[in-house]
Formats: structure tokens, C-alpha cells, sequence
């Protein structure tokens, strides 16, 4: 089987709460495992940055879902193509509270990267230093 990754970032629309990060993180999950998709999805309180891997047919038909999906604008793909092996062996996702921003949010992160090149790496650690700060 070949595998194809996306990887993409995008803006949150309105506001999103921890209980909709886990609701996000449940449902995707059982979407993924079903589709044999992994990967890491981080939001830190206003951007979303995801790498999707998987069957090609299915990482699109999961792309095309998040582009149309109301709570992503300003989709952009930062990286798409075949890939030899899976950077993730399993699904995870990071998220700060964006009332109470984490210190450690990067330590999560990191500690899910471990497979990851640096390119993905970069991006990851990057996105998750940037937080928004408590109001």
C-alpha cells in the first residue's frame, strides 16, 4: 500500500472550547482508525495544524471534509505528496485551553513528534509556542 500525507494549517472561526477539542479528537479518531489515517492534529486557541497519512483516496476524502468543515478559514496546505513510512503510528491530538494557555503545551507536543522529521517537527513546535495568551 502507498501512503500520502498532507499536512495543512488553518484559523479557528468563533470560538473553540477544550470540550470541542475532545469532542474533535473522539470522532476523528474513530474516523481515522476506520480509514487507517494517523497523524497529530494541534490547535493552540486559534490556529489548527494537522498532518494527515494514510491511503491517498482517504487522507484526500478527510482534507476535502476539513476544507468545507465552518470552523477552519484560511485553509492552506503546507506540504502534500507520497510518502515511504508513517512520520505517526497513531492518531493524537494537542490543544491549549485558550482561556488558560499551557507553559507545556510544547512538552506535549514534543513528546508526540518523536517519529517525525524535522520539517514536521518544526512546524509542530513552532505552532505551539504560539499560543494566544490569556485575556
Amino acid at each position: 500500500m502507498s501512503l500520502y500525507q498532507i499536512m495543512y494549517i488553518s484559523t479557528v472561526t468563533g470560538t473553540v472550547t477544550p470540550d470541542d477539542c475532545a469532542t474533535i479528537a473522539r470522532e476523528a479518531a474513530v474516523r481515522n482508525r476506520r480509514d487507517d489515517v494517523t497523524g497529530l492534529l494541534l490547535f493552540n486557541s486559534r490556529r489548527f495544524l494537522q498532518v494527515l497519512e494514510g491511503p491517498k483516496d482517504a487522507v484526500e476524502r478527510i482534507f476535502a471534509r476539513i476544507y468545507d468543515d465552518s470552523r477552519h478559514r484560511g485553509v492552506v496546505k503546507l506540504r502534500e505528496g507520497a510518502i515511504v513510512a508513517r512520520e505517526f503510528g497513531q492518531w493524537a491530538m494537542a490543544y491549549d485551553d485558550p482561556c488558560r494557555p499551557s507553559d507545556s503545551l510544547k512538552d506535549v507536543v514534543a513528546a508526540l513528534l518523536t517519529s517525525a522529521g524535522p520539517s514536521t517537527s518544526a512546524h509542530f513546535l513552532g505552532s505551539a509556542e504560539l499560543h494566544r495568551p490569556a485575556a
